[in-house]
């Protein structure tokens, strides 16, 4: 792959500049930079969903190229299709055993001097259902659905029935099954079990093709990658790099710690050049003359300096409601739903939320966490019991889907509707790391971890004074994740959460917790957050 004179822009801000680079093929590289550099940027410019201001990249004929959609739906998928046959539309085979097959009928129908042409289509088609393994197909998917733990009752279900987690371990078994040229991760481990990771991370190692992994998960990245592509942010430029994250990162410490050296000693050398043109820029002769000569150099000294980018600051900021709730602004009775109106998934589950408090809803994957948010905000209606909501009550919802963003405009044209001025709404983005012309970017372009960030920025501006967050942290890093939790710390309002971050979970300072799907409440430890993440792990 080579990528030839690349610019990218949003606006007046320059996301990468003039990149010149020849990627070798069949490589599995990490993708690396800060928060903005471009990554999912560059990502979808090599799927064709964006267009580059200048430059291009230029892959070998016929080259194929993938990726893991953050979420299902958001490529244009029917969620009404079934789990085993949403898996099997990996691979065009249908399509191509059709279209071989009006071939031979046009092959009959048609005059011999046409028959080469036809002849020719025929071994195309025929050397795509090859390179598919057509007669082995089904069985390269039945070993990818085990090895990633796709239960049978899943398969069985409709895409949109299943929870966030369960789709996008779904939609990852159908890009291994796809076997293109390229596969594009972004931040692929984030609803993945132990096991499920595990036979992911032995399949790319040996998968035969190129693999671009976008994560946070260093021993993913570790022991899959063996290339690390660096982007960076404050140059505008790519580099790449021999050997897995570990190894880059060892590279940059290097790097830094020369950078700084030379830092310091231009720092000195500019020091005695000022001391020189102050103490003789006033004379005579020699003397002047020697002022002027280390004036041109400073000069240039000053030209050349070498710049290091000081992290930015936390703003400071804090939610506020637009009024107060009652002291019990939500009640549930004996609440019970179903899909299928056969089997409960959520049974006799009853608790009240206080004035103030941060609730946590936990449990094992598929038990019904996120539905019972859904039927709180009242996407979904229940079966029997009752959801009681006080006429005080203001909710705001932040779902795992991110669908409450408007994909076509920009950052600052989706607080719009809020009336903030722009210091205030300058302020309440810089507090979740939008800086500068960042927010002029649109939302479509977003990594899945900037996405969020807007969609809690949005949240934390509502006016509301009752949130439910489903899953906020799946696609922020550790240190976004502290940033995020250190703004919802402060709010006076309730708060009922779906996570299994204990480190999240842990600073917001939850109180109390429901068990799902026995409805067990509890005061809050850290023992059983831990618990239920390493069981989820595991199933």
């Amino acid at each position: 792959m080579q990528i030839k004179n690349l610019t990218m822009t949003y606006g007046k801000q320059t996301i990468f500049e003039n990149i010149n680079l020849v990627i070798p093929n069949d490589i599995k590289i990490g993708v690396v930079g800060v928060n903005g550099a471009g990554k999912t940027t560059f990502f979808k410019i090599m799927m064709g969903l964006l267009t580059p201001d200048y430059g291009k990249i230029i892959y070998k004929n016929g080259t194929r190229i993938d990726w893991l959609p953050q979420v299902i739906g958001d490529e244009g998928t029917d969620l009404s299709i079934n789990v085993f046959d949403y898996l099997l539309s990996g691979r065009p085979l249908e399509e191509l055993n059709k279209k071989l097959e009006e071939l031979y009928v046009k092959l009959g129908e048609t005059e011999e001097k046409y028959h080469n042409a036809i002849y020719n289509e025929i071994t195309n088609i025929q050397e795509k259902l090859e390179y598919f393994d057509v007669y082995n197909a089904e069985n390269t998917l039945l070993k990818i659905i085990d090895g990633m733990n796709i239960t049978e009752e899943i398969l069985n279900h409709k895409l949109c029935e299943l929870s966030g987690g369960q789709k996008s371990k779904v939609a990852f078994a159908k890009l291994l099954y796809s076997k293109p040229d390229i596969i594009l991760l972004d931040e692929p481990t984030n609803h993945l079990d132990e096991e499920s990771k595990d036979y992911i991370i032995n399949y790319l190692k040996n998968y035969n093709g190129s693999v671009y992994i976008i994560s946070h998960d260093i021993k993913f990245l570790d022991e899959v990658t063996d290339n690390t592509l660096h982007l960076d942010k404050s140059k505008k430029t790519f580099e790449l790099f021999k050997g897995n994250y570990s190894n880059f990162k060892k590279l940059q410490k290097i790097k830094e710690e020369n950078l700084l050296r030379q830092v310091e000693i231009q720092e000195r050398e500019e020091k005695k050049l000022r001391d020189i043109v102050l103490l003789y820029s006033h004379s005579s002769g020699k003397r002047k003359k020697m002022a002027q000569d280390r004036e041109k150099k400073l000069e240039k000294l000053m030209k050349e300096k070498i710049k290091i980018e000081v992290p930015s600051k936390n703003v400071k900021f804090n939610i506020e409601m637009n009024r107060e709730s009652e002291l019990i602004p939500l009640q549930i009775k004996n609440l019970c739903f179903s899909y299928n109106n056969e089997h409960n998934l959520i049974e006799d589950v009853s608790f009240d939320i206080y004035k103030g408090e941060k609730f946590l809803i936990v449990g094992e994957n598929g038990v019904g966490k996120s539905t019972l948010l859904k039927l709180i905000i009242k996407e979904l209606t229940p079966n029997s019991g009752n959801i009681y909501i006080s006429n005080k009550t203001d909710i705001a919802y932040y779902a795992q889907e991110l669908d409450g963003l408007e994909m076509d405009k920009t950052i600052i044209e989706n607080f719009k509707d809020l009336n903030l001025s722009e210091k205030k709404l300058r302020n309440v983005l810089g507090r979740f790391l939008f800086f500068g012309d960042e927010v002029f970017k649109k939302i479509q372009v977003l990594s899945p971890g900037e996405r969020a960030r807007v969609a809690l920025a949005k949240l934390s501006v509502s006016g509301s004074n009752f949130l439910v967050l489903d899953e906020p942290t799946n696609h922020l890093d550790p240190e976004t994740t502290k940033v995020i939790a250190d703004v919802f710390k402060e709010f006076e309002g309730s708060m009922i959460i779906v996570s299994h971050n204990p480190d999240f979970t842990k600073y917001l300072g939850i109180e109390r917790t429901i068990i799902l799907p026995e409805g067990i409440l509890s005061y809050y430890n850290d023992g059983i957050i831990e618990y239920y993440q390493k069981l989820n792990s595991k199933s």
